[in-house]
C-alpha cells in the first residue's frame, strides 16, 4: 500500500470512519497542532538521556496518538469509537500530569521575570513543545465552541501538559 492516496488532492482530508471534511476544518486544526505538538515532544525526548524524562515524553506522545483520534471523530461517530475500542483521555492521565508537576514544584525551581527559552538544546525544545501545547489548547478550544468535544478532558490535559512543559524546561536549564 502507497502513502499516495491522492484522496486529499481537492481539498479534503479523512477522519475516522471515513468521513471527509476540508482540510481547514477545525478538526483538522486540532489534530495537526496536536500532530505537531506530539513531533516536538518527540524533539525534545532526543535531546536527553534522562530515561524518566524520556520514558514520561513517550507515555505523553502515545496519549497524544489517542487525541488525535478522539478529535478526528465526529459526534455521530462517537459511540462507535468508545465501542471499537480507541484511546480516549481520562481525568487519571491528567491527574498523573499533575503528580509529575508537584514532584517538578518540590524542587523549588526559581525563575525571574518571564523565561527566555534556549538555555541548553533540551530547555528550548521543550518551550518549543509547550508554545505548540498552547496553540493546540486554542485550536481544541474553538473545536469544542464551535463542534463541541466528544469528551471534555482534552482541554484539561492539554492545559496540565503546558504547564508541566513549562516546568519540565525550567529544570532542563539547570542542566546547563
Amino acid at each position: 500500500m502507497s502513502i499516495v492516496t491522492k484522496t486529499g488532492d481537492h481539498g479534503t482530508t479523512g477522519l475516522m470512519y471515513n468521513r471527509r471534511v476540508p482540510k481547514f476544518h477545525p478538526r483538522i486544526q486540532a489534530c495537526g497542532a496536536v500532530d505537531e505538538l506530539n513531533s516536538a515532544l518527540g524533539m525534545a525526548r532526543s535531546t536527553t538521556a534522562h530515561a524518566e524524562k524520556r520514558l514520561r515524553m513517550e507515555t505523553v506522545q502515545k496519549e497524544l496518538v489517542g487525541l488525535m483520534g478522539e478529535l478526528a471523530t465526529l459526534p455521530e461517530d462517537w459511540e462507535k469509537y468508545k465501542k471499537d475500542g480507541y484511546a480516549q483521555l481520562s481525568g487519571e492521565m491528567t491527574s498523573r500530569l499533575e503528580a509529575w508537576i508537584k514532584e517538578l514544584e518540590a524542587k523549588n525551581i526559581s525563575f525571574n521575570g518571564w523565561a527566555t527559552p534556549g538555555a541548553n538544546l533540551h530547555s528550548g525544545s521543550l518551550d518549543m513543545a509547550r508554545s505548540i501545547c498552547r496553540r493546540a489548547e486554542r485550536h481544541v478550544c474553538e473545536l469544542q465552541e464551535t463542534a463541541g468535544l466528544n469528551n471534555p478532558e482534552p482541554l484539561i490535559y492539554l492545559n496540565r501538559l503546558s504547564d508541566l512543559l513549562w516546568l519540565m524546561a525550567r529544570d532542563a536549564e539547570a542542566e546547563k
